[in-house]
């Protein structure tokens, strides 16, 4: 299965045994709650997919790899300790809590989660020492004598063999208290998370191009060469560093994350030629509707592989910018809900004094402003601390949170003189941000048109078309923008070509590039 695959499946899992009965108690008991062993290559993604799930489902998770651990970390120290017996006082030896099982704990009570997942990589690489205990926690939940949370799901995760020397293989008895999942790279899964994540377009360009190159592992005369998805993401990273320094990028810094040969000098080289298409049509001027005569001659006459690379910058640009319409748009609705609760406040103020003249009311909005803001602060280190805060929450809440502090700095040195006063004064901040991003929506709507207009005039109808639209339809943010605010272009467009039936059409030239 792919790795996606794997991620609903680990979903129902964790669903299924934190569901309960009418009693409250978990359906599945501790040990028939087999724990989910992802087996696969490394760098293929399976520790971000732990992250989304705990994200997506709002429990908790804690992470550890077991490479390191040695028996008294896992398991405790023993000490010795005094019980009675008939009457007789006997010294019994105990344990310390295990190291992993006390970082529950902890994430427990930092983050006020009660249920979550233990994730547990490199599982099939325990030492020696450790290896006879592995089967007492895989069924039992436990490490030396202390037993892990209920309402904790445990999932694995290993690498074969042939990629880790350190693997120990499980034995049947081992396997049969496992659910093993294994775990194949697939591009076409990767490229969904890529742009979701916003991945280097030149990254995901070239792969389009090259998916070969995606994922590989061979021996060489210089020993084992290998990509991996995670060897291109963190290139990714690097590569939108470098251009902000406007530092130049050379075989040796690319070398540094993809270490085969033949895909360091194509992938540099194309590099090289992306940042001149991107110079060359000048993207920012076709999306405000003014492509040169040359860009569109050239496009017309360009080869489909060029024709993909401009596309790709293009949606690329496009989706940043719905991407950053899409977050104000978040930021704004839950910033509702603080300045609701300081409104109601203001009412309460107004019934009381009649007018709402009191300084005693500027000081409740005060405090409610103050309030509201502790409150998103304590919601954010939860979540963080439950390790389950995504980057596009972590920017919804620092925003309101900002929002408000900044507002009652403002107040508090400013003119207002009674509740009524200051909370007029939030709601015309408010309203102008509101216009704001109204004026940004109009913008992207704008440059959206731009763009279906480029792709029509350089490529009529073709298959460039196409591609446009089904990319437009599977990225979440571009299908959320369209959803939300609408594209007469798309939705006259996604009718006309009708996806399904003309999907065929482009088929035999994809296929040609590798891209399916």
């Amino acid at each position: 299965m792919n790795i996606k695959q794997a991620k609903e499946y680990i979903k129902n899992s964790v669903n299924l045994y934190l569901k309960k009965n009418e009693f409250g108690e978990y359906r599945v008991s501790v040990v028939r709650q087999r724990p989910v062993f992802l087996l696969g290559a490394p760098g293929i993604g399976k520790t971000a997919i732990m992250e989304q799930i705990a994200q997506e489902m709002g429990i908790a998770l804690v992470a550890y790899s077991m490479t390191h651990h040695t028996r008294q970390s896992a398991l405790g120290l023993p000490y010795i300790t005094e019980k009675t017996y008939g009457g007789e006082k006997i010294s019994v030896s105990e344990y310390t809590m295990s190291e992993i099982i006390a970082s529950v704990y902890d994430t427990m009570e930092a983050s006020g989660r009660r249920e979550g997942i233990l994730f547990l990589d490199e599982i099939n690489c325990v030492s020696e020492t450790l290896a006879p205990s592995m089967l007492q926690f895989l069924q039992y939940k436990v490490f030396g004598r202390h037993r892990v949370p209920e309402g904790w799901v445990i999932v694995t995760a290993g690498n074969p063999p042939e990629y880790n020397k350190s693997v120990r293989e499980f034995d049947v008895v081992t396997c049969d208290r496992l659910k093993i999942m294994e775990v194949e790279p697939d591009y076409r899964v990767w490229r969904e998370y890529a742009v979701e994540k916003g991945i280097h377009n030149a990254v995901v360009s070239y792969l389009d191009l090259k998916k070969e190159h995606f994922y590989c592992m061979e021996m060489t005369s210089r020993g084992r060469d290998f990509v991996t998805a995670r060897g291109w993401e963190d290139l990714s990273e690097i590569l939108m560093l470098y251009e902000e320094e406007q530092l130049p990028v050379d075989e040796t810094l690319v070398g540094q994350y993809l270490r085969n040969e033949k895909a360091v000098k194509e992938f540099t080289a194309y590099y090289d030629l992306y940042n001149k298409y991107k110079k060359d049509y000048r993207i920012a001027d076709i999306l405000a509707g003014r492509p040169s005569v040359s860009a569109l001659a050239r496009a017309r006459e360009a080869a489909f592989d060029e024709r993909l690379s401009l596309l790709g910058m293009l949606l690329d640009r496009m989706q940043a910018d719905m991407k950053e319409i899409m977050e104000q748009a978040a930021f704004l609705s839950e910033l509702k809900k603080p300045l609701k609760a300081v409104g109601e406040v203001c009412d309460s103020e107004q019934n009381v004094s009649g007018e709402g003249q009191t300084g005693g009311g500027l000081e409740r909005i005060f405090s409610e402003l103050e309030r509201q803001a502790q409150g998103r602060k304590k919601l954010l280190e939860s979540l963080y601390r439950a390790n389950s805060l995504s980057e596009a929450g972590r920017k919804k809440y620092r925003s309101v949170i900002g929002f408000l502090e900044e507002r009652r700095r403002e107040l508090y040195v400013g003119e207002a003189s009674n509740a009524r006063e200051a909370y007029g004064f939030l709601k015309e901040k408010y309203t102008a941000l509101v216009a704001r991003m109204k004026q940004e929506t109009e913008k992207v709507q704008g440059e959206l048109h731009a763009l279906f207009s480029f792709v029509e005039e350089a490529f009529d109808k073709g298959n460039e078309l196409l591609i446009l639209v089904t990319e437009l339809t599977v990225n979440t943010t571009s299908a959320q923008f369209i959803a939300t605010f609408g594209s007469p272009d798309y939705q006259r467009h996604n009718q006309e070509l009708m996806l399904s039936e003309r999907s065929d059409d482009i088929k035999a030239q994809i296929a040609e590039l590798k891209l399916d």
